[in-house]
């Protein structure tokens, strides 16, 4: 189709073409940038822990009164919990991903402690069993043996404490050791004595999830157990078992378990509740940007058919005059299309370098990725084909006119 006559006719309506060029670039520039981000929160919400989350809760408890030996209880706990109905395995850490509390410290390669830090990890301390509770998989070494679990107790009064192990996460040993194997060798987080890395996981995620610094990559397990006092018992459930029924059976149970000593459940959650709640605002802000593109395509829309139908009544003389030259209906619904298919590629290459804009503010203001490419030609596509379902109806009412009817209108 010769697009001069299509170019002739948008030159005597400047004002009309420019508004709909300036909506369709807004809203390109608009949506892109909203998809890219609804992308993120996407890949941040369902990013894998490494963990069997769906049989995990949580559990911990507060004493009413200070209990200045709570190892015994600890341990007294722990036993007790293995013997309710439903549960596969228990174990007690001071922190979990999703969880309340946050974690970290610096690593060096050196015992000097005047030499810089190699990286900052999110530290977690556990008792026996934690691997296999989690449900985390070595993909190197071993989980630790008896002998090199400390008592967290025995370890703040210590000011030189001697840890001699630790499990990295896979991206932890990238980092520090890129290119080898991170078996064996030393790292130093506590006093002067080198923790030997004995196993490296595949994935264990940091303790508060989806940061955008790279340091929340990194992640180590070290074997100091905590009491119940400042730990956090981690229950698996088996599989087919009620977990809120196992988890409220657990806490009557530890309640029932320490005669003496009243105590009061803090925390009392499955782990996906717990994982639920952290996204709570991730969520609602997928949503939110959802609505905006929804708003911004329905409105773009809206402003296509009305000003298709408005030319469409404006140029009725015109579309009679070329039926009775011998256009066909399909000559005139692809006249119509094509008119719009030159006034949305207008837009859209407006909005790319809107969006692009936009991508550098959001980088410079709330330090957010730049907005990739990919982002661009899928934007175009949407608005692309938006326009041509827009435009469809006006323009086949258009293609409907008879030559008589046209003319006689105009």
């Amino acid at each position: 189709m010769d697009i001069l006559p299509i170019l002739s006719t948008l030159k005597r309506h400047k004002t009309a073409a420019g508004l709909i060029v300036l909506q369709i670039a807004l809203t390109c520039a608009i949506v892109c940038n909203a998809l890219f981000l609804i992308a993120q929160r996407i890949e941040r919400i369902y990013a894998p822990t490494g963990m069997a989350e769906d049989a995990l809760v949580v559990l911990s408890l507060s004493s009413m009164a200070r209990v200045e030996n709570p190892e015994p209880q600890t341990q007294a706990d722990l036993v007790a919990l293995r013997q309710v109905p439903g549960v596969v395995s228990a174990s007690l850490t001071n922190q979990y991903p999703f969880g309340r509390n946050s974690n970290n410290s610096s690593v060096r390669l050196t015992a000097d402690r005047n030499t810089s830090s190699r990286v900052v990890a999110g530290h977690y301390t556990a008792g026996p069993g934690f691997l296999s509770t989690m449900g985390l998989r070595l993909v190197e070494g071993r989980d630790f043996q008896p002998e090199e679990f400390v008592l967290g107790s025995t370890l703040d009064t210590n000011p030189d404490p001697r840890v001699p192990a630790t499990i990295i996460n896979k991206r932890m040993a990238e980092r520090l050791f890129p290119g080898e194997s991170a078996l064996g060798k030393a790292i130093y987080v506590y006093g002067n004595e080198p923790q030997r890395i004995v196993g490296v996981v595949e994935n264990l995620a940091s303790p508060s999830p989806g940061s955008q610094d790279e340091n929340a990559l990194h992640t180590m397990l070290m074997p100091v157990q905590p009491s119940f006092r400042g730990g956090t018992f981690m229950i698996r459930v088996a599989p087919g078992a009620n977990p809120e029924a196992v988890l409220k059976a657990a806490g009557e149970k530890l309640l029932g378990n320490s005669p003496g000593l009243r105590r009061v459940i803090r925390e009392q959650e499955t782990f996906i509740k717990q994982r639920n709640d952290y996204y709570r605002q991730d969520r609602s802000m997928i949503q939110l940007l959802a609505g905006v593109c929804i708003g911004l395509l329905v409105v773009t829309a809206f402003g296509i058919v009305g000003l298709a139908s408005f030319w469409v009544q404006q140029r009725t003389r015109m579309i009679g005059t070329r039926r009775a030259l011998g256009a066909t209906r399909g000559q005139i619904l692809r006249y119509f299309q094509t008119e719009n298919l030159l006034l949305s590629t207008v837009g859209i290459v407006l909005g790319m370098i809107g969006a692009y804009g936009i991508s550098l503010l959001l980088m410079r203001s709330y330090e957010l990725p730049r907005l990739p490419l990919v982002y661009l030609p899928l934007g175009a596509v949407v608005l692309w084909a938006l326009g041509q379902i827009a435009v469809f109806a006006p323009a086949r009412r258009a293609a409907a006119l008879p030559p008589v009817a046209a003319l006689r209108g105009g």
